[in-house]
């Protein structure tokens, strides 16, 4: 049975805090666990493929814990699933920092996988049904958190660790930030999932639309065309335009700082634009960044491409979660769920189609398909309900 609605669901500044504050955590989480991998390679030995594997041991744990977790966030609730959340980063980065054997690794980075899944369909539940209740856009500003904390837990963990302290202590050091930060928010986040848990059907009768599924294809999308600039981008710039091999993480950094920018004045932009036309410019930026990538020569060019990318899709996804939210066919878990969930597939599926599409032609062929990508959520922006 859904948790009935307990507390009273009207927007404040603490729960607004609070919410930006979790989107940070789990950015932290994320961001740490990248200045880690390359000790945990060298810990485990592991080859590219080995390395490979281990990551997909991530985003399996990840995608499998988000299949379930609308069931489980609209009966146990916004908050206790983010605790435990967070409880399952903390319990799990001393395995992260120090565990050697690859197969431990693998089970230790499963684990952590399904607590980011859980986290991040939650903390979107929780979001969208903050947003619900305000008087202004708040989405793109609660995923600029994200960002935030994804520069801020790969940067100062690279700082720890290039200042002499072993991963075990820079960890320890992430975990009693985030620890810090989950206590102090914890009373303003949400006990319940749905807005209107009591009259809600029950999520066994409950079907997504055919506008939820549209969603979900551009986030989908949207994800696919990021983890493209983040697997294959630096590959692109140092094989097809000459960029020193040194610098192949231009593309991808120029590539986030741009999405980072562009959500943390996402809520203004949405407030003066509105969420249709968001989505159709956001989409357009997205289509004319990959032509520039692929036409123009010069590694310079593609560096504004990947930019441009970056600006594009920063705030596609905020906008769809907001308007699954507001889908009323299923209750708010449920329609957040499905978006967020498929919409991580691009993230697992897009490098590896990505790279066979590159395998039969070129990587500018699959850069123009990721273009052509873009016209569905153009296209589909004309489609849903705002």
């Amino acid at each position: 049975m859904l948790l009935s609605m307990t507390t009273d669901l009207s927007d404040s500044k603490g729960k607004r805090v609070a919410t930006r504050a979790i989107f940070f955590v789990t950015g932290l989480a994320m961001g740490l666990w990248a200045a880690l991998v390359p000790y945990a390679q060298l810990r485990t030995a592991a080859a590219a493929g080995d390395l490979g594997l281990l990551l997909l041991c991530l985003g399996s744990g990840s995608l499998l814990a988000m299949l379930g977790s609308g069931r489980l966030i609209g009966h146990f609730g916004c908050r206790a699933i983010i605790l435990f959340a967070v409880s399952l980063f903390c319990l799990l980065f001393p395995a992260l920092a120090t565990v050697s054997d690859i197969h431990w690794l693998a089970v230790s980075l499963f684990l952590f996988g399904m607590g980011i899944g859980l986290a991040d369909v939650a903390m979107n539940v929780q979001g969208s049904l903050i947003e619900q209740v305000s008087a202004r856009p708040l989405m793109s500003g609660f995923h600029s958190l994200y960002s935030v904390g994804g520069i801020a837990g790969a940067g100062g963990g690279s700082l720890l660790l290039g200042s002499g302290l072993s991963p075990l202590a820079s960890t320890f050091s992430a975990i009693a930030l985030m620890l810090i930060i989950t206590g102090l928010s914890c009373k303003q986040l949400l006990p319940f999932g749905n807005h209107n848990a009591d009259q809600a059907k029950p999520a066994t009768q409950a079907r997504p639309n055919f506008r939820l599924m549209l969603m979900a294809a551009m986030a989908m999308i949207c994800f696919m065309a990021e983890g493209a600039v983040l697997d294959w981008g630096g590959v692109f710039l140092t094989q097809d335009r000459g960029l020193a091999v040194e610098h192949a993480g231009w593309g991808f950094a120029l590539f986030a700082v741009t999405m980072s920018l562009m959500r943390l004045t996402g809520d203004a932009v949405v407030s003066v634009l509105g969420r249709q036309r968001v989505l159709i410019v956001g989409s357009i930026f997205g289509i004319m960044g990959y032509l520039l990538v692929v036409i123009l020569p010069g590694w310079h060019l593609s560096l504004l491409g990947f930019a441009l990318v970056g600006a594009g899709a920063a705030n596609i996804v905020p906008v769809l979660i907001t308007l699954a939210g507001q889908e009323k066919v299923m209750p708010v878990n449920m329609s957040v769920a499905i978006v967020a969930t498929l919409g991580y597939l691009g993230v697992l599926g897009g490098p590896a189609i990505i790279g066979y599409i590159a395998h039969l032609s070129s990587l500018a062929v699959a850069f123009s398909t990721v273009a052509i990508l873009f016209l569905i959520i153009t296209l589909g922006a004309f489609k849903l309900k705002y």
